[in-house]
C-alpha cells in the first residue's frame, strides 16, 4: 500500500476477499490521473515490491494506454485504473462483500 501510495495514486482501497474466493486473498485497488501516471505507478509497485519482498509479479495484463493495469502476486492482486476505467468496472461494487481493510482518498 505505501508503493502506491508514494507515487500519489489515488483512492487507494484494501480489500480482503478471504474466505469467499480462490482468486486472491487481497486486492489492491487504485487510480491515477492519466496513462502516463499509471505507467509510473506500475513500474514502482514492481520495483517496491521487488526490493521490499524479493518478488515480481505472476503476470502483469492491460496497459496503461488501455486504463486498467492488473499485477498478479498470487495472494495479492494489484489494480491500477484511470479514474474513467474504475468507475466503469467497479470491482468495489462487485466484490462488495468484501472486507475493506484499509481505504485512503
Amino acid at each position: 500500500m505505501d508503493v502506491v501510495e508514494d507515487k500519489k495514486a489515488e483512492n487507494i482501497v484494501l480489500l480482503d476477499l478471504r474466505p469467499d474466493t480462490v482468486i486472491a486473498d487481497f486486492f489492491v485497488i487504485c487510480n491515477g490521473n492519466s496513462d502516463r501516471q499509471l505507467k509510473a505507478l506500475i513500474e514502482y509497485v514492481r520495483e517496491g515490491v521487488k526490493e521490499q519482498f524479493e518478488t515480481l509479479p505472476f503476470s502483469v495484463e492491460g496497459s496503461p494506454e488501455s486504463g486498467w493495469v492488473l499485477m498478479d502476486y498470487g495472494y495479492v492482486v494489484v489494480h491500477v485504473f484511470t479514474e474513467q476505467k474504475r468507475t466503469y468496472y467497479d470491482l468495489e461494487g462487485l466484490w462488495r462483500q468484501a472486507n475493506v481493510l484499509l481505504s485512503i482518498q
